[in-house]
């Protein structure tokens, strides 16, 4: 018998749907098992245990700590559904953490949220709610998802402070099929007067600003947590290859970067370039920063390659703006991006998302990673 699609674009009931609902602990993903709960699905709320936090990041302003998953575990009470934890904290450390230190290491500038949503969370949650027969994995992300035809295609939110399709560029087609994310249609005001209806316990609980695993910012403890030798001195050089000052390593700069590079000059430096292989720092004026060519290497498609051939946008930082671009894709997961006005401060190791605009919004066509 076919009933009309829910409100996940599924065709059952929502008392004849199970959804898993990934639980963070904050306002949002709350919110929407509070929605969830109060549509008629079956919900079960689950938190990953991600990492072992000391006293000082329990405190400070991240996701996943220990008073997350105790504030999940109070608003599952209180919806009254299934609630389950699972310890990831070695799939966190292989899949993140270790990826996270030796992308700086090599001189990149890594996301580590991207890969935590296309390892434990979109890969071993996915396959975990699988596995307890459920219709859908929803999430709290700021992304609208668009199902059709048994086919989700997603889009950036309406809310453009609090999108964060950029950092969901990796998801993969079956995943984004099986997933939702219900907030994509609000603003984030909105959100927290919902859990206000819903009284929740956590309607007014602070964001979570800092990287999880990264205490108060610092990500330079944590390599040298985990790789005490990588602080190495080395040069700065100009342009003209010549020796200008030292550095304490690496993993303390980014392309881009101005403060900390300590050397004067009759115009501000910035961090051109970063040569691991060397141990080098590369300075140049702003003039410098800019590029139009970027290469892109293992590349996601989520749209068709036909639609590249149309107008295309691109983002290259997660707070960045749309820009114009070409985009020419390549054998063996390459791209090439063409930007129609030069940007600065492109860094290897973060991302570049695909957009096209359509009748429903921005829609993402996937992205890949930035290897200059």
């Amino acid at each position: 018998m076919n009933y009309d699609l829910n409100s996940i674009g599924i065709d059952k009931k929502p008392t004849d749907t199970t959804v898993v609902v990934a639980m963070s602990g904050g306002v949002d993903s709350s919110t929407v098992a509070g929605i969830m709960k109060k549509e008629g699905y079956k919900v079960i709320g689950i938190t990953l245990k991600l990492y072992d936090e000391n006293k000082e990041v329990a405190v400070s302003k991240q996701c996943c700590s220990g008073q997350d998953i105790f504030d999940a575990k109070r608003v599952a009470n209180s919806l009254d559904i299934e609630h389950k934890i699972l310890y990831y904290q070695n799939k966190f450390k292989q899949g993140v953490i270790d990826n996270f230190v030796e992308s700086y290491l090599k001189g990149e500038t890594p996301i580590p949220c991207v890969q935590c949503n296309q390892t434990v969370k979109f890969k071993d949650l996915f396959d975990y709610s699988k596995e307890l027969k459920a219709d859908a994995l929803i999430t709290g992300h700021y992304v609208k998802s668009i199902t059709t035809k048994n086919q989700t295609e997603m889009y950036r939110a309406i809310d453009y402070n609090r999108d964060q399709s950029y950092f969901l560029f990796n998801t993969t087609r079956e995943q984004l099929n099986y997933l939702r994310f219900p907030l994509g249609g609000f603003m984030k005001n909105e959100t927290r007067e919902i859990a206000k209806k819903l009284k929740l316990n956590v309607a007014d609980k602070p964001d979570s600003q800092d990287i999880c695993f990264v205490p108060n910012g610092d990500y330079a403890s944590v390599i040298r947590k985990f790789k005490p030798d990588s602080l190495k001195k080395g040069n700065i050089k100009n342009l003209d290859d010549k020796v200008v000052g030292v550095h304490d390593g690496i993993i303390n700069f980014t392309i881009g970067q101005r403060k900390g590079i300590k050397i004067s000059d009759k115009e501000p430096l910035y961090v051109v370039k970063i040569d691991p292989e060397k141990n080098e720092i590369i300075v140049g004026s702003k003039k410098n920063l800019g590029r139009k060519i970027i290469h892109l290497k293992d590349v996601n498609l989520l749209g068709d390659e036909i639609e590249f051939n149309d107008k295309i946008f691109v983002k290259v930082r997660s707070t960045g703006k749309l820009l114009n671009a070409k985009i020419k894709l390549e054998s063996q997961n390459k791209a090439q991006v063409n930007l129609e006005v030069s940007e600065d401060g492109i860094s290897p190791g973060q991302a570049c998302v695909f957009y096209k605009e359509d009748k429903l919004g921005y829609k993402v066509l996937g992205g890949g990673w930035i290897k200059i």
